[in-house]
C-alpha cells in the first residue's frame, strides 16, 4: 500500500458521503463525532460497519467520514457504500467479495417527483361527491 489514505465517494437518497481511510486502529469518525454519538441506533452502526467487518479491516483501518443531506437511513448507506468503494480501491482482490454481498451497487431508488395538478407524486386533491 503505497498511499497513506484512500479517498471514496458513496451516496444513497439525498445523501452523499467522502470517506477517507487510512491506517489506524478502528476508529469511526463521522462529522467530526463518534459514530456511536452520531448515529445512536444499533442499526445504523452496524451498517456502516458491514463493510469493514466482511473483509476483517475493522481494526486495521480509521475511517474519516464527512456526510451530507438526507435523513439517516440515506446517510447510513451513503457511508456503506463508500467504505466498500474505498477498501475496492484498496485491496483490488477484495472487489469480488464485497461485490458478491452486494455492497458495490448504489441503491437508484429515489424520491418520485411531484407531478402537476396533483398534491404529491400520486396523490390526487380529495373530490366532493356533490
Amino acid at each position: 500500500m503505497a498511499e497513506d489514505s484512500y479517498y471514496a465517494t458513496g451516496r444513497r437518497k439525498a445523501s452523499t458521503a467522502k470517506v477517507r481511510l487510512k491506517m489506524g486502529e478502528g476508529k469511526i469518525i463521522i462529522n467530526d463525532r463518534e459514530m456511536e454519538d452520531y448515529f445512536r441506533r444499533d442499526v445504523y452502526n452496524k451498517l456502516v460497519r458491514e463493510p469493514l467487518e466482511l473483509v476483517d479491516f475493522l481494526d486495521k483501518f480509521d475511517a474519516e467520514i464527512e456526510v451530507k443531506g438526507g435523513g439517516l437511513t440515506g446517510q447510513a448507506g451513503a457511508i456503506r457504500l463508500g467504505l466498500a468503494r474505498v477498501i475496492s480501491k484498496i485491496n483490488p482482490e477484495l472487489r469480488q467479495t464485497l461485490k458478491k454481498a452486494g455492497m458495490l451497487r448504489r441503491d437508484p431508488r429515489m424520491k418520485e417527483r411531484k407531478k402537476p395538478g396533483l398534491r404529491g407524486a400520486r396523490a390526487k386533491p380529495q373530490s366532493s361527491k356533490r
